[in-house]
């Protein structure tokens, strides 16, 4: 059941991988009681960074970047008051839990409920909400924004669906997504970027007697980061293996691709490795040099809003 929010995430198209300048997203989930997990859990992330925890078990909100700890002492009431709502939050989810139970005709095993919802907020000044419910593992009911109303996605969340439509929940969500949530975004993205400063390094090298060349970027948050190549000022395609995503021990991000050309071609034609990122204001273009390839390398500024993470649970 608890993939149902990494498949949606993978799915919605709300998380292209640079359509969103700047997202906020919280994930709630609950489970039925008696297995080794807290029957309540709610995680906070602005731009894919967590930023806060709370479960059935410790019973308060976890602060997990520093960043958040200056908008906790400049908000004194910060921490109680999410704390207070997460608090409320569990009891109505354990609530939930039972009552999809009943609803589905199941007495007993291991259920899941799960909300998630957030904001973005985009270069061209548009922002963007979204709001779904899951039950183990497949989607139950979300909210349109567009005409705040509920879409059913299993013919049992039909009853949700009437009830919440009979009230202005729709309307005080859609709200809350399109201001309230973005408000807040724009604050976590101001005290970020006015605590972290992160430098990170381009690089291209060749192993000897090797006919690849590796364009490596690392140090970069958040994670979303392209990295293309160029023949004679052209798009290439062919030849080239992008690697996955890696993290790095500080929280940020590493990333290759790697281009398999001889000797010769790059001799006789123009390579360049092209590498876009959000922290970037323009992308940034190194040109493959024969002579000096293992040397060549450009360091730049990433803002981002990233921190080292130096608080555990």
């Amino acid at each position: 059941g608890l993939i149902w929010v990494v498949k949606v995430i993978e799915n919605n198209k709300y998380f292209s991988s640079f359509s969103a300048s700047h997202s906020l997203q919280y994930i709630y989930t609950a489970v039925t009681p008696g297995i080794n997990f807290p029957e309540f859990t709610a995680v906070g992330l602005v731009d894919g960074e967590q930023i806060d925890y709370y479960d059935s078990e410790i019973r308060k909100m976890i602060l997990k970047t520093e960043w958040m700890e200056k908008i906790d002492a400049d908000d004194p009431d910060y921490w109680n008051r999410n704390t207070q709502n997460l608090q409320r939050a569990q009891d109505v989810f354990k609530v939930d839990v039972r009552a999809l139970m009943q609803r589905f005709n199941q007495t007993d095993g291991v259920h899941t409920v799960q909300w998630m919802y957030g904001c973005e907020l985009h270069d061209d000044g548009t922002r963007r909400g979204y709001m779904q419910y899951g039950y183990d593992g497949e989607d139950f009911i979300s909210l349109d924004l567009n005409t705040e109303t509920w879409t059913a996605a299993n013919p049992k969340a039909v009853i949700t669906k009437q009830k919440w439509e009979k009230t202005n929940e729709a309307k005080l969500r859609t709200a809350y997504l399109e201001h309230t949530c973005t408000e807040w975004l724009e604050k976590y993205v101001e005290y970020s970027r006015s605590t972290l400063k992160r430098k990170g390094t381009v690089s291209l090298f060749q192993n000897d007697s090797s006919s690849q060349v590796v364009c490596h970027a690392t140090g970069f948050f958040p994670k979303a980061v392209m990295i293309s190549w160029q023949k004679n000022g052209e798009d290439l395609h062919e030849d080239v293996e992008l690697r996955e995503t890696l993290p790095n021990q500080d929280g940020t991000f590493q990333k290759r691709s790697v281009l398999t050309v001889s000797p010769e071609e790059l001799k006789k034609n123009k390579y360049t490795c092209v590498v876009q990122h959000s922290g970037l204001e323009r992308e940034m273009k190194l040109q493959v040099s024969v002579s000096y390839l293992l040397a060549v390398t450009a360091l730049v500024w990433l803002i981002s809003p990233h921190a080292n993470k130096t608080f555990r649970n």
